[in-house]
């Protein structure tokens, strides 16, 4: 089981960097400076998370709990949803292509995702 969250965990962090990397020289030139930190959020926010998953594998190996898989995907919704809608508005905005404002709802409900996630994992804890 444990093996899973390695996965997710280093494949989110994977494509924070390819990201992170893209929107450094990409989207340098093209975003205006608040896109731009608003992308950056959305990456620093996805390896954050990603690397919590990695923890949360650590921590799954010695104690198979169900809370740790619910942790886990929380803070996998919690990345697609906040860091996905902001890297699909920043790509729209890229490619001049007029978005949906409903596309923007979406941030803040993944980072309610990641607060529950947090909040689940410390009640893991403090359950034991």
């Amino acid at each position: 089981m444990f093996k899973n969250y390695f996965a997710t965990g280093s494949i989110f962090c994977g494509i924070a960097v390819l990201l992170g990397a893209f929107g450094a020289h990409a989207l340098k030139s093209i975003l205006t400076s608040e896109s731009l930190q608003s992308f950056q959020t959305a990456v620093q926010y996805q390896m954050l998370h990603g690397m919590a998953i990695l923890i949360v594998g650590l921590i799954s190996e010695k104690n198979q709990k169900k809370n740790l898989a619910v942790v886990s995907q929380l803070f996998s919704m919690g990345i697609i949803f906040f860091s996905g809608s902001i890297y699909l508005l920043s790509f729209l905005k890229y490619q001049s292509i007029d978005f949906p404002s409903i596309i923007a709802l979406v941030t803040p409900i993944g980072g309610l995702f990641m607060i529950i996630g947090w909040f689940s994992l410390a009640w893991t804890f403090l359950r034991k």
